[in-house]
């Protein structure tokens, strides 16, 4: 999973993520990383044509909706929002929160051990793919190991 901290709970802000990996990636990258875009029908999401295409309205993804009130359309994003409301609780503010944190926040998620993974962390199991390396230097992901993953509302202040 990764997290972006947005100003604004916009399209504009979510397409702006999109335009920043495609510049930072390269188009071809970003097309084998991210193939399709599985989401929510919330009002960030949609620009969905803007999400799908480059700024020079070139192709570079495919955005499909879930129904509503399927959550189980997609289990393991609901697992990582769990996960996410350990840290932030439902109504918790991110109005202090930093980009700093937001990826602190990522690489304790994405060390997790899941069952449901073969008892890997998702970052276990894109350790061999170069396209996943290379998004992961350029936003400082970095595996945590499993005893000193802390999934806890002083995550931010316990790694200061």
């Amino acid at each position: 999973m990764l997290l972006f901290l947005l100003m604004t709970g916009t399209a504009e802000a979510v397409v702006g993520v999109f335009d920043y990996l495609t510049n930072v990636l390269g188009l071809e990258t970003f097309r084998r990383l991210f193939p399709v875009i599985l989401t929510d029908n919330g009002s960030e999401f949609k620009s969905a044509s803007r999400i799908e295409c480059t700024e020079e309205g070139e192709g570079r993804t495919r955005v499909f909706f879930c129904d509503p009130q399927a959550s189980w359309q997609k289990p393991h994003v609901e697992k990582n929002h769990e996960f996410i409301r350990y840290v932030i609780p439902q109504g918790k503010s991110l109005n202090d929160r930093t980009d700093a944190d937001m990826t602190l926040l990522m690489n304790h998620l994405n060390s997790i051990k899941r069952r449901g993974l073969g008892n890997r962390s998702p970052y276990e199991l894109v350790e061999d793919n170069e396209d996943m390396k290379h998004l992961m230097q350029i936003l400082e992901m970095h595996i945590i190991p499993a005893d000193d993953v802390h999934m806890k509302p002083d995550l931010f202040d316990f790694n200061r």
